[in-house]
């Protein structure tokens, strides 16, 4: 089944949501926010769309600049943030069996359903 990691208040979530809605699939919405992935299915994630740890984090994001930017932190360390500071993963994640995208831009979403 595929999944999207989702946030509404986001227009490029929202975006790959509809982009989801129309391709007509069965799909499960999670909620990043308030169903926080741990940090193995994070590792998990990342590993799927094949990057590093910190390309998953939003790194505009206010608690990013304040606490870690400018800091030597090991891959551990910034699932850890990405765990305790949900905000801090970018979205949208589309994960479809062994395939995986962040739909920025949403239409990525298109080359995985």
């Amino acid at each position: 089944m595929i999944k999207i990691y989702h946030n509404n208040r986001c227009s490029k979530s929202r975006c790959g949501l509809q982009i989801l809605e129309a391709s007509g699939k069965d799909f499960e919405i999670v909620n990043y926010l308030q169903d926080i992935p741990s940090a193995e299915e994070l590792k998990k994630i990342i590993a799927l769309l094949n990057i590093k740890p910190i390309e998953l984090v939003r790194k505009n994001e206010a608690i990013w600049k304040s606490d870690f930017k400018n800091k030597d932190l090991s891959d551990s360390e910034i699932i850890t943030a990405m765990v305790e500071n949900p905000k801090l993963i970018e979205r949208p994640i589309v994960i479809n069996g062994n395939k995986a995208v962040i739909g920025r831009p949403p239409e990525q979403i298109e080359e995985i359903i």
